[in-house]
């Protein structure tokens, strides 16, 4: 089940909206998809991210993966517990295994991502 209070971006990865900033994860869609995450490299502190746009990269049993940011701005907090456990992601991917956090530089880019209903429909279509 996703979560009701996030947004969701066409390349399973979603975003929790606080303001001017936004917390970056992969959904559970997309963790199962991949299999047991072994390794994750994520942006350091300060780097821009650009909504679309490959800023990480995960690596699990199946494939190596581009992550790609649902928003755009700048990197001010990363979760180097999950570079530590990459396996944190698969465990909890909407609490626990976020990846970056962001403020982000044009707020009103959200309008563009899936509410939960229009994810849950982007996923039955895919099945």
């Amino acid at each position: 089940m996703n979560p009701k209070d996030l947004k969701y971006h066409r390349e399973h990865d979603w975003a929790r909206i606080d303001g001017d900033t936004a917390v970056f994860g992969l959904t559970s869609y997309a963790q199962e998809t991949l299999g047991d995450i072994v390794f994750i490299e994520l942006p350091e502190v300060g780097t821009d991210v650009v909504a679309g746009a490959p800023y990480a990269e995960v690596e699990s049993v199946k494939a190596v993966s581009d992550v790609y940011a649902p928003l755009s701005g700048s990197v001010v907090e990363v979760n180097d517990s999950v570079v530590d456990a990459p396996e944190t992601i698969n465990e909890s991917p909407f609490e626990d295994g976020w990846l970056i956090k962001v403020r982000l530089t044009d707020p009103s880019e959200a309008d563009e991502l899936l509410s939960p209903e229009e994810y849950d429909q982007l996923l039955a279509a895919e099945e």
